[in-house]
Parts: C-alpha cells; sequence; structure tokens
C-alpha cells in the first residue's frame, strides 16, 4: 500500500465556528429566528445570516492516510477565479508522469447545493482512490454556495472552472506551480462528474457546453458525463420519493431534499423549474436539441432519488444519447462518501470499477 503523496496546500481554509447556541435551540447573536435549517449541517436565519455546522472536517491536500489510496497520489491546491473564490483541489496519479498521461476528470462535490466543500475529508478520501483506481487526473471544484449564492452560481462556476481547465491545456511547456498536474493530463480525454448536487453540476455544465456557452473546447474534449445520484426533484412526488424509507441519519429525506431546493432555486421558484427538473420541468430544454456526451449514471437501490434518476436514464435514451447505468444495491444516498451503510466499501469498489471502465473505454 502506497502512501498518498502531497504537497503544501495553495489555499487557505477558515472553518467557520459554531456560534454559541442558547438553551432554546436558537443563537443568541440577534439574527432572529431560524426560517430554514437541516438538523446538523445548515441554518439560515430571518435576517439572512447562514450558519454552517462543521459536521465533516475540512482537511488540507497534505492530509492522508496508506489505508485509503492504493499507489501514489499528489495532491495540490490552486486557485480557479479570485474574483468569486472558486478553488480546486487537484489529483494525480504519480507514476503518470513515467506511465504517460492520463483522462482528466472535472469533479464537483454534493449537498444540496448549500453544503459540503473540495476540502471535507470524506471528498478528499473519496477522490484520491479515484485518481489512484480509476487512473486518472482530478480536478474537485469548490464552488459558491447557496443560499448566499443562488443557482445558477454553481453552474456559472462549473463552466468557469472548464473554462481555467482549457487555459491550462493551452499552456504548453511553462514550468509553474502546476505544470506538475498539467503533465499528467490527457485533456483530450475530459469527463464531467459529481455526485447528487455536484451531478445535478455537471449535467447541466455539459448542456451549456452543448449549447456553445464556451464556444469551441479546443483542446479540450469532453468524453462523458459521470452523475453519481444525480439530485433532481419536481412538483410530483415519483414512488421511491413517496414510500422508499429512510434509515436514522440518512443522507437526504424528502424533507431536506425540498429544504434544499427551496434554498438553492431563485426565489419563488417551484421544483418544476428546468434546473430541478430538466426532463418535464416547464421551459426545460429538448434533450434531443443538445449534443451532449456520454453518460454514466450511478444509482442507489434505497435513494429516494432513484425513481428520479432512472427516468432522467431513460428520457436521455429516448432523445438518442448514450447511457449507461449501474444500480448498488442495498445502498442509499451518497454511500460512497459517507460510509453509512454496512455495504458501503464493497458498493464503492464496484462504483469505482464502473468509471474506470467508462472512463478507459472512451
Amino acid at each position: 500500500m502506497g502512501a498518498l503523496h502531497v504537497g503544501e496546500p495553495r489555499v487557505s481554509f477558515q472553518q467557520q465556528q459554531q456560534q454559541q447556541v442558547g438553551k432554546n435551540g436558537q443563537q443568541g447573536h440577534g439574527h432572529g429566528a431560524v426560517v430554514e435549517e437541516i438538523h446538523g449541517l445548515i441554518k439560515v436565519y430571518r435576517d439572512g445570516f447562514v450558519e454552517r455546522i462543521p459536521a465533516i472536517p475540512d482537511v488540507p491536500c497534505t492530509w492522508g492516510t496508506t489505508a485509503s489510496v492504493p499507489g501514489v497520489v499528489i495532491a495540490r491546491d490552486a486557485v480557479v477565479d479570485r474574483a468569486t473564490g472558486v478553488w480546486a483541489r487537484l489529483y494525480a496519479p504519480a507514476a503518470a508522469a513515467a506511465a504517460g498521461r492520463v483522462p482528466v476528470v472535472v469533479y464537483f462535490h454534493g449537498g444540496g447545493f448549500c453544503v459540503g466543500s473540495a476540502a471535507w475529508s470524506c471528498y478528499h478520501e473519496f477522490l484520491a482512490k479515484l485518481a489512484a483506481r480509476a487512473g486518472c487526473a482530478v480536478m474537485s471544484v469548490d464552488y459558491r454556495l447557496a443560499p448566499e449564492n443562488r443557482l445558477p452560481a454553481a453552474f456559472d462556476d462549473g463552466v468557469t472552472a472548464v473554462r481555467w481547465l482549457r487555459q491550462q491545456a493551452a499552456i504548453s511547456s511553462a514550468a509553474d506551480e502546476l505544470s506538475w498536474w498539467r503533465g499528467r493530463c490527457r485533456f483530450d480525454r475530459v469527463f464531467l462528474a459529481g455526485d447528487s448536487a455536484g451531478a445535478t453540476i455537471a449535467f447541466h455544465v455539459a448542456a451549456r457546453l452543448g449549447h456553445g456557452q464556451l464556444g469551441a473546447l479546443t483542446p479540450l474534449d469532453v468524453k462523458g458525463a459521470i452523475l453519481i445520484q444525480p439530485f433532481f426533484g419536481g412538483e410530483t412526488r415519483t414512488a421511491s420519493e413517496k414510500t422508499m424509507p429512510q434509515p436514522p441519519g440518512s443522507a437526504l429525506t424528502l424533507s431536506t431534499s425540498d429544504t434544499y431546493w427551496r434554498m438553492s432555486l431563485p426565489a419563488g421558484a417551484t421544483r418544476d423549474h428546468p434546473w430541478c427538473n430538466p426532463v418535464t420541468g416547464r421551459g426545460a430544454p429538448r434533450l434531443d436539441s443538445l449534443p451532449l456526451p456520454d453518460f454514466l449514471v450511478c444509482i442507489s437501490e434505497q435513494d429516494i432519488l432513484r425513481d428520479r434518476n432512472l427516468e432522467l436514464c431513460r428520457a436521455l435514451r429516448r432523445a438518442g444519447h448514450s447511457v449507461e447505468q449501474a444500480t448498488y444495491g442495498g445502498v442509499g444516498h451518497a454511500f460512497q462518501v459517507l460510509n453509512n451503510y454496512h455495504l458501503s466499501q464493497p458498493r464503492t469498489q464496484e462504483m469505482l470499477a464502473h468509471i474506470k471502465a467508462f472512463v478507459r473505454a472512451r
């Protein structure tokens, strides 16, 4: 088992401290009543103040254990857009320098658009495994969060990340702090990816690229999109949303899903907004009108989003797009990062194998 080799962090982080909570459960700092809350993760107060509870620790790119990554992975942080504060954690197998360049996965973390970070320990560990076991470079994007930055901010940041990647691809031989990563990347084999809300970002970024919002992508070539438990919704409930039993501490319940969408969609929008419901939502673009890449959709059997994920696969196929789907039995939403099911570890290995095969085939 090799070590996770890391270098000096390129971005400094300040973890928001949890403030003092009074006996009545409300904070005594004068922000008024809590108007939206996801227990243990986020509170939004009447005056707009947002408190994020550090349920999962942020870790620097220097963090790692020999048990988590077979082989050697290098990780660094890089600023993507100083104006918005968007940054990315970059991963690459060290062996790629000798073995040749590897495909690039642009990854967006989950968290209902409202919580989460590329620095969260669970994402750092999962993406280091992905880089090592799938043999790819990874750009894990830390985008702006709602409700301070409602959609389409996260989608805009996704396009900005692809634009930054295209700029890196155009740099020929400059020796700088990122040349170690560029030298390992095959920019003609790029994949958009993410889990939960991050998969939704990957989908909408692919759609924007299909609309030509970046113009010619050369020298980039987006070969596919990997959607892990994509987070979509709608006013009409699916069967799995209505009846799927969820164990205590589940990563996503129906009420949690609704709260995320209220905090992230434009004020006054319903769940039939096309950003939430791209299949049957009002104003959603015709899927057959978009030049989209090949898709791999990873579905969890016990996820409330299961039926909506299956519906997306059917709609994409009807529109003439290539879709591979993989269903993981006995596990629910975000099992691959939260390890909250007894089958999480073997199912995560299956997922990594499916992603590896999908990327290698393109």
